[in-house]
C-alpha cells in the first residue's frame, strides 16, 4: 500500500490555472491505489506585483501574480461532493499557509472557517530589504548562491518558532527548485549544518517533515539528518498542481524514507513514523 499523498492542489489552488480538478486528481488517486489525499489548497497573503510593471498579458504572470483568497464554501462544496461520489477514497481537507509566521492572525482567520484536516506550512518568500522577495529571486537579489540558500533556511527557522499554526512542513528547500543550473547541480552536503538547524527545529515542536516528491527528491542523507535531529514522523507529498501528478515518484520517496528508518504508522492513514 502506498502512503497519503498529503499535498494535492485543486481547482480551488489559485496557481493551478484551470488544469486541476478534484474530481480528476481522486480518480487518479484510486487509480494508483493511493489510500487517500488531502486537497491542501493555497492561501497567501502576498502580492508580489512589482507596482512600476503592470503585466496585461496573463502569461508573462508569475504564480505570486494571481493570489486570491480561498473561496472556503465553494472548497468544502467541492470536498463533500467527491467524498460522496469516491467512496472507496479518503478525502482529507486542508490548506497550504504561505509565511504563517508573518500572517498568523490571517491562517487563524481561516482555519476558523472550516475543519481543515491538513495544515501545510511553506516558505515561498523571505523579508529582504524591507519587501517580501520570492524565494526563488534570492539569488539575483543577493548575488551569492549560498548566501541566498543560507538566507532561506535561517527564515525557515524564525517560521517554525514563530508560530503554531501548521503540523507538517512543506518543501523545505523550496529555492532549490530554482538553482541556477538545474537542481543536479545543488550540493546538499555543503548545507547539511544548515538542515540540521532547520530539521532540529522542526523536530523541537513536534511536527512532520514533508517528502515532496515535486522538489528534487529527497535523499537518504537528509531523511537520515532528520531521524538523527529527533524527527519522529514524515508526511508524503506530490505538490500536485495537475491530477495526473497525484502520488508521483511515491514508489522512489517510499524507499528513501524507510531507508532511513520510518515505518507505516498507525494506520494506512496515518503519517509515516520511526
Amino acid at each position: 500500500m502506498l502512503p497519503v499523498d498529503n499535498h494535492v492542489h485543486s481547482q480551488w489552488s489559485f496557481d493551478t490555472e484551470g488544469q486541476a480538478s478534484m474530481a480528476r486528481a481522486c480518480e487518479q488517486a484510486l487509480a494508483l491505489g493511493l489510500p487517500a489525499l488531502a486537497f491542501t489548497e493555497h492561501v497567501e497573503w502576498t502580492d508580489w506585483i512589482d507596482d512600476d510593471v503592470i503585466a496585461t498579458d496573463p502569461m508573462t504572470l508569475k504564480w505570486w501574480d494571481k493570489i486570491r483568497p480561498l473561496d472556503v464554501t465553494g472548497y468544502f462544496a467541492d470536498i463533500e461532493e467527491c467524498r460522496e461520489r469516491y467512496k472507496p477514497l479518503r478525502i482529507f481537507s486542508g490548506v497550504e499557509a504561505g509565511e504563517p509566521h508573518l500572517f498568523a492572525g490571517s491562517i487563524k482567520g481561516v482555519l476558523a472557517t472550516g475543519p481543515f484536516d491538513r495544515v501545510l506550512g511553506s516558505l515561498h518568500a523571505v523579508p529582504y530589504g524591507g519587501d517580501l522577495v520570492a524565494a526563488e529571486s534570492l539569488f539575483r537579489l543577493l548575488g551569492s548562491y549560498d548566501e541566498a540558500m543560507r538566507c532561506y533556511f535561517a527564515e525557515l527557522i524564525r517560521m517554525i518558532e514563530g508560530v503554531g499554526e501548521f503540523e507538517v512542513l512543506a518543501h523545505l528547500d523550496y529555492p532549490r527548485r530554482y538553482w541556477p543550473g538545474g537542481s543536479q547541480l545543488f550540493d546538499e552536503p555543503k548545507f547539511e549544518e544548515e538542515y540540521r538547524a532547520v530539521l532540529r527545529a522542526l523536530a523541537g515542536t513536534g511536527r512532520v517533515l514533508e517528502v515532496n516528491t515535486k522538489s528534487p527528491m529527497a535523499t537518504a542523507d537528509l531523511m537520515r539528518w532528520w531521524r538523527e535531529e529527533g524527527g519522529r514522523a514524515v508526511s508524503f507529498g506530490s505538490d500536485a498542481h495537475r491530477p495526473w501528478l497525484v502520488g508521483g515518484r511515491f514508489d522512489v520517496a517510499v524507499d528513501v524514507v524507510e531507508a532511513a528508518g520510518f515505518r507505516p504508522g498507525r494506520d494506512q492513514f496515518d503519517f509515516w513514523r520511526r
